[in-house]
């Protein structure tokens, strides 16, 4: 029986190795297969798993950034309202999973804040406990913000330069527009007004410093005024960043270049720019020049503009144009407002009269054949950002009305440093932004 066993075993054994070694090639054939299908997928599968994601507060910032290390800056934040976005904004970019979703990413982001600073100075959002017209939050809660973005450390490559121009532009009212229920074609009768004003600077001596240009258009954008002949006008506005570098990448033609097409659909009836000027007037500067001059000066990120008064230059890239674009704002108009502040028509431009050599004022404008150094309102970018504006406005619709306003100086900030603003300051400030408003709706369109 033993050796009947021990028979009747060995085929049994035997087909057990053949069932083995095919059950065992079988295996190894399923492992492989399964590897190169893994190894076919691993991109869709690294694309659609979360990607690594982190921001660091140690990211190089630029000497605009570098303010941030005041501690004072922190607080146009924090009693402002605006804290909320400034702690989202991080997690909201590690949502993103591909860079075509960060470009929306800090699109929609850019597009929050400026409307939160919309809503907060035109009474919609709370405010905090600095006054709602205040310019200053938006300006170092954007800030801010792109040290967050530079910071950023996603799974997957991107352009980072590339992402702050967005957000920038976004942040700063360059994606909003007119309403369809006003300009051409509406049938509403509605005219369109849209004007620019301009972030803080002068930030090295007076962080606490405000630009009353960027409260003025703040408080105006999407409002509707009644102009001197009873119509109607919306108005649309961007503030726009104090630095050469955005100036030699085209900000004020992407800005303005839409608005200044006829029959388009964002086409206005009417366009200035706004800035801060001189102390206790407004001025309507009646020419605008061509060239950069205003060094020493510096722009917010600390660069110089590369001109002088006796060796002026061109902006880089700057399309060809005259030296000097004379304004067609409603100037006599305009220059009756005249409370609180006075409004002149500012005449005097500084060139170098054709064949000379040295820079000469002159208070009755260019003579032919000069070379611009300096419009009314200067070489800074004040000045140039009506020439850029005004210079399309010749390419494109001649006879607009178009040019640059001067606000009054902004005064009263206390003398204590720690203290932000009082109500001289903030008095100030409204009836700045009122008399903006009124000197807007002094025109017939």
């Amino acid at each position: 029986m033993t050796n009947i066993h021990r028979a009747a075993g060995r085929p049994a054994r035997a087909a057990e190795r053949a069932t083995g070694r095919t059950v065992g090639r079988a295996a190894a054939l399923a492992t492989a297969l399964a590897g190169t299908l893994a190894a076919l997928l691993a991109p869709a599968a690294a694309q659609a798993a979360p990607a690594a994601c982190r921001t660091v507060t140690t990211a190089p910032t630029d000497a605009e950034q570098a303010r941030l290390q005041d501690a004072r800056t922190d607080v146009f934040t924090e009693r402002s309202g605006l804290d909320d976005l400034l702690h989202g904004f991080p997690a909201a970019l590690c949502s993103a999973r591909t860079a075509h979703r960060a470009q929306r990413v800090v699109d929609t982001w850019g597009r929050r804040l400026w409307q939160a600073g919309l809503d907060r100075a035109q009474g919609r959002r709370p405010g905090g406990e600095l006054p709602a017209l205040d310019d200053r939050p938006l300006y170092w809660t954007r800030l801010a913000m792109t040290v967050q973005l530079a910071g950023w450390q996603p799974g997957f490559d991107v352009d980072h330069d590339e992402l702050r121009a967005r957000f920038e532009d976004a942040s700063r009212g360059l994606d909003d527009g007119f309403g369809d229920e006003s300009g051409p074609g509406s049938g509403s009768g509605v005219r369109r007004i849209f004007i620019s004003g301009f972030d803080p600077f002068g930030l090295d001596t007076e962080p606490r410093r405000a630009n009353p240009s960027g409260a003025a258009v703040l408080q105006l954008d999407g409002q509707r005024i009644t102009l001197a002949d009873g119509s109607t006008a919306e108005v649309r506005a961007v503030v726009l960043p104090v630095r050469y570098r955005d100036f030699d990448e085209g900000i004020v033609e992407r800005a303005f270049g839409p608005r200044l097409r006829p029959g388009g659909p964002q086409s206005a009836d009417l366009v200035t720019s706004i800035s801060q000027g001189y102390p206790g007037t407004f001025t309507l500067e009646a020419w605008a020049g061509r060239a950069r001059s205003a060094d020493p000066a510096t722009d917010n990120a600390g660069a110089l503009s590369g001109g002088t008064t006796t060796h002026p230059v061109d902006a880089p890239g700057l399309a060809a144009g005259p030296q000097f674009i004379r304004t067609t704002l409603p100037t006599d108009a305009m220059t009756a407002v005249q409370q609180p502040y006075p409004v002149l028509l500012n005449t005097p431009v500084v060139e170098i009269p054709a064949g000379a050599t040295a820079p000469v004022q002159r208070t009755d404008g260019p003579t032919p054949g000069s070379r611009a150094v300096a419009g009314g309102g200067g070489g800074y970018l004040s000045n140039e950002v009506a020439y850029r504006s005004n210079r399309l406005r010749l390419a494109l619709d001649p006879d607009l009305p178009g040019g640059h306003l001067h606000t009054p100086v902004l005064t009263g900030l206390p003398d204590q440093q720690d203290q932000l603003t009082s109500p001289e300051f903030e008095h100030n400030e409204a009836a700045i932004s009122d008399e903006v408003r009124a000197v807007l709706s002094s025109g017939r369109l």
